[in-house]
């Protein structure tokens, strides 16, 4: 999953993307480079950035998929976490609707799922809310209310990927404990979509900028798709995309050994 932030102020590549044509370009590149999804937000998530109105993210969102969808087969997502902005997107051609507060401030983006069969990312966030202790327990706290949300609303688990929501109001060490404990996540039975891309616990263990994060980040895609990541939400696909291929030789290899994945 290539990320294309049509914003001004993303704390990576804010403002390289956010004309529609530039957003385009990069977007299709990002499909020769080998990615599957493209996610495309209007809004910035990092901490401390401003919101911004839903006709503001709509203006900048709804030209760049209303173009994409006759120029890729890329599957589109939309990065937001408002029904409406997620309604017009979908109308627009999106085929994803990726809710980075896990329906849980809009529920009504549960029903427009069950009610177009979009896909339905349901990340968790610890922003906004008292966290338990435990990282996992905490995650299964969180994403099974989710899916309480989503079952209430007749979306099918078919639709559905979960996110454990890297960087979202946690700190350094719970991030790496969350990647050292990702496995136990498994009990959910749902695929995971990871997003470590340039985060700033990846600057924290390098020492790199964000535009230097690349490495790192590739560490991290290893890490986790040896402990059953499925999607990976990154700005460099062609680094993660190789990362991916050696990890994949390495599941093969020891699927077909009989070892028990590292």
């Amino acid at each position: 999953m290539a990320i294309v932030n049509v914003t001004p102020d993303s704390f990576s590549d804010g403002g390289q993307f956010d004309a529609v044509e530039a957003a385009v370009s990069h977007a299709l590149a990002c499909v020769a480079d080998g990615a599957r999804i493209i996610d495309i937000g209007g809004e910035s998530t990092r901490p401390g950035a401003e919101p911004v109105s839903a006709a503001e993210e709509q203006a900048r969102v709804l030209p760049v998929i209303e173009a994409l969808r006759g120029q890729t087969d890329a599957l589109i997502s939309v990065d937001t976490y408002r029904v409406e902005t997620a309604r017009r997107a979908v109308a627009a051609g999106a085929h994803i609707i990726n809710d980075v507060f896990g329906l849980q401030r809009e529920p009504d983006i549960a029903a427009l799922a069950a009610e177009t069969g979009a896909g339905l990312c349901i990340m968790h966030t610890g922003r906004d809310r008292q966290k338990l202790a435990d990282v996992i327990e905490d995650q299964l706290l969180f994403l099974s209310r989710s899916l309480e949300i989503a079952d209430a609303a007749g979306v099918r688990r078919g639709q559905i990927v979960l996110d454990p929501g890297f960087g979202f109001a946690k700190g350094a060490d719970e991030n790496l404990e969350l990647m050292a404990r990702f496995s136990e996540l498994g009990c959910l039975e749902l695929p995971f979509l990871v997003g470590t891309s340039r985060k700033r616990f990846v600057g924290e263990l390098t020492g790199r900028d964000a535009a230097d994060r690349d490495v790192g980040t590739a560490a991290t895609t290893v890490i986790l798709r040896m402990q059953g990541a499925t999607i990976f939400r990154v700005h460099n696909v062609a680094i993660n995309r190789d990362t991916l291929a050696v990890a994949d030789a390495m599941l093969a290899m020891q699927a077909k050994s009989g070892m028990k994945p590292s």
